[in-house]
């Protein structure tokens, strides 16, 4: 089993930053990497960011040049910067069985189709 734990997250006002972690124990994944996910209202839960073994990132289009994956040990790190009130929902890490390079041609919609083990989830509520 893969387990998931994340930390962070919290309300900001336009424009603020916030570090997200998930904490990954358990098995490897070389052969399947870690995605972050959000729930927006209204709307599916779709990819945002995912990052394999060797490091390499996918960022989805409607949040690339202001998130940003990244590890350290096993702990994976979404940095947000710029956010905007449409970035407001909750944030789930998740271990997809995939290789980056098959997620990457999916639509961000149909990520979390492929998900395995979630993290708990955190909230990120971003407002004036």
């Amino acid at each position: 089993q893969v387990h998931l734990v994340q930390s962070g997250g919290g309300s900001v006002q336009p424009g603020g930053s916030l570090r997200l972690a998930c904490e990954r124990s358990g098995y490897s994944y070389r052969d399947y990497c870690i995605a972050w996910l959000r729930q927006v209202p209204g709307k599916e839960r779709e990819g945002v960011a995912a990052i394999d073994a060797d490091g390499t990132t996918i960022i989805a289009d409607s949040v690339k040049g202001r998130f940003t994956a990244s590890k350290e040990k096993n702990i994976l790190y979404l940095q947000m910067n710029n956010l905007k009130p449409d970035d407001t929902g909750m944030y789930y890490c998740a271990a997809v069985g995939l290789p980056l390079v098959r997620l990457r041609r999916l639509s961000p919609e149909e990520w979390r189709n492929h998900a395995g083990a979630w993290g708990q989830g955190t909230q990120v509520t971003v407002s004036s």
